[in-house]
């Protein structure tokens, strides 16, 4: 047993796992195809499976390469997107800014002095960011919503775009109500050129034991004059993907989570081929895989789910960017990009990255 990992990993277990087991009885929010429940059972499964399972690259052995991101870039231009790692990618849409699920600490835990640390520095400081016209959030996970980035960021954002009670954390956290802009699955928000909609995930809610599913989770269908995005958050594969795709299709860029996933629980966390389904479903034009590359957060190599991602995508034709973090990706015609993670797998330290 990899006792270091092991313990790194008890924050998470608690935040993710043990706290739905308490809370399961009577959640407020439902899926709307599965009742998800962390049960005695199933968290001993995870237990075990965490205390078995050996891989030889479960975070990288050198540094990953990143793009520091010019703040004189971040002025204007056409729509881009900058993946900053993991969920956070910063949205320039209509010569304005959005950003999603903002993790600017080291760790995505509770503690910051335990729990999974991040892989690779930032492409740029909360200091260097421009004005945000709205943050957007999934769902409350520590690994999504984080409240020292959220205060840090306060300053510089119009408006919080979050999930059904999800604002009530923000509140608690020192955020003004009246920036706070909760929705349902199905609702919309509409501000200048953009209209943001709730849509529905497969997924599940809380920060701590006790309060498992009293907020909502969702993903979003972010549209703007010069295009139409879609951000996951977190999901299991599930009909929701191909009913957003129905209504609000086509995409020219999905952000999908495509990390921290495991048969044990593929019902809130697709595994990389039900990710590209679930891109495909959605009538996406290219597909930009997230929640992957900082954190360590299941019991695949690192580089596994970019790897199974560009196999699946290969096979199915599907156009996939896999940008360095910090390297900007234009939305209307994104460039080919380099399979980088290739070149740091083992074996094959050295090795130039294929492009893919």
């Amino acid at each position: 047993m990899n006792l270091r990992r092991f313990i790194a990993m008890g924050a998470v277990l608690v935040s993710v796992s043990l706290f739905n087991a308490c809370a399961h009885e009577a959640p407020k929010f439902h899926n709307s195809e599965i009742e998800y429940r962390n049960g005695a059972g199933k968290i001993w499964e995870v237990l075990k499976a965490y205390v078995r399972t050996e891989r030889a690259a479960p975070e990288p052995s050198s540094p990953l390469p990143l793009r520091p991101i010019p703040a004189a870039e971040l002025a204007a231009g056409p729509a881009a997107v900058y993946r900053l790692g993991h969920s956070s990618v910063l949205i320039r849409l209509d010569d304005r800014y959005l950003l999603t699920d903002p993790v600017f600490s080291d760790r995505a835990s509770p503690l910051q002095w335990l729990g999974p640390k991040r892989f690779h520095p930032l492409p740029l400081e909360i200091g260097a960011l421009p004005d945000i016209e709205a943050v957007v959030i999934s769902h409350d996970h520590y690994d999504h919503l984080d409240k020292a980035s959220v205060q840090a960021l306060a300053h510089k954002v119009k408006r919080f775009v979050v999930p059904l009670k999800v604002g009530e954390r923000l509140r608690k956290w020192g955020i003004d109500g009246d920036r706070i802009v909760e929705l349902d699955w199905w609702q919309s928000t509409r501000f200048g050129s953009f209209t943001l909609t709730a849509t529905p995930a497969q997924h599940f809610s809380g920060r701590g034991l006790g309060d498992g599913n009293e907020t909502l989770w969702a993903s979003w269908v972010i549209e703007g004059q010069e295009a139409r995005l879609f951000f996951s958050g977190d999901s299991g594969y599930f009909g929701g993907f191909r009913e957003i795709g129905q209504r609000f299709g086509p995409f020219d860029l999905t952000l999908i989570e495509t990390g921290a996933y495991n048969e044990l629980w593929s019902q809130v966390h697709m595994l990389p081929e039900q990710s590209v389904q679930a891109h495909l479903d959605l009538r996406g034009e290219a597909m930009l895989p997230i929640h992957n590359s900082t954190f360590d957060l299941a019991l695949h190599d690192w580089f596994e789910p970019l790897e199974r991602a560009a196999a699946a995508a290969e096979r199915r034709g599907v156009r996939l960017v896999t940008p360095v973090i910090g390297a900007p990706v234009a939305v209307a015609a994104p460039a080919d990009t380099p399979a980088w993670w290739r070149a740091l797998m083992p074996g094959r330290a050295g090795l130039p990255a294929t492009e893919g």
